[in-house]
């Protein structure tokens, strides 16, 4: 779950290694930023999702407002899947895990980025192309998983 702006390589990666672990994964894509009201359409940002991940039929791109606990209610999910770079990252997901934990009975899974992608964050690539950087090596491209 997030909001995925843009959806970045190092995204691809935490769903590409938690895939063997479901039988359905449920990407969730936030609806309603208001920390961030520039950013494209929920259905710009779920269509590009959706595009990369069309042949494999256990993954769904979904819109969700509100807390994330309750959406994955909403969708039967027993777990939330997150992907964690740094301590601050950890940090801030084990506050909110415990919240779904605790008021939501959600566990929260989460997963290191791989090493060579832990500087790659959707802010980062926002800022490059925001001063006409060629992001596309930061951008996953559809393929097999």
């Amino acid at each position: 779950m997030g909001s995925f702006n843009p959806f970045t390589i190092g995204h691809d990666s935490i769903v590409r290694r938690v895939l063997p672990l479901f039988d359905r994964l449920v990407i969730g894509v936030v609806g309603d930023n208001v920390h961030k009201p520039d950013m494209p359409s929920a259905e710009e940002r779920m269509k590009v999702i959706s595009d990369l991940y069309a042949d494999e039929k256990r993954i769904e791109v979904k819109p969700y407002h509100g807390l994330a606990m309750d959406f994955a209610k909403a969708e039967n999910a027993q777990f939330i899947v997150k992907g964690v770079r740094t301590v601050s990252d950890f940090e801030y997901e084990q506050w909110q895990a415990d919240f779904n934990r605790k008021l939501g009975g959600i566990e929260t899974i989460l997963l290191y980025t791989e090493p060579e992608l832990a500087s790659i964050s959707s802010s980062a690539v926002r800022e490059l192309q925001h001063f006409g950087v060629d992001v596309s090596a930061y951008l996953p491209k559809k393929g097999k998983i």
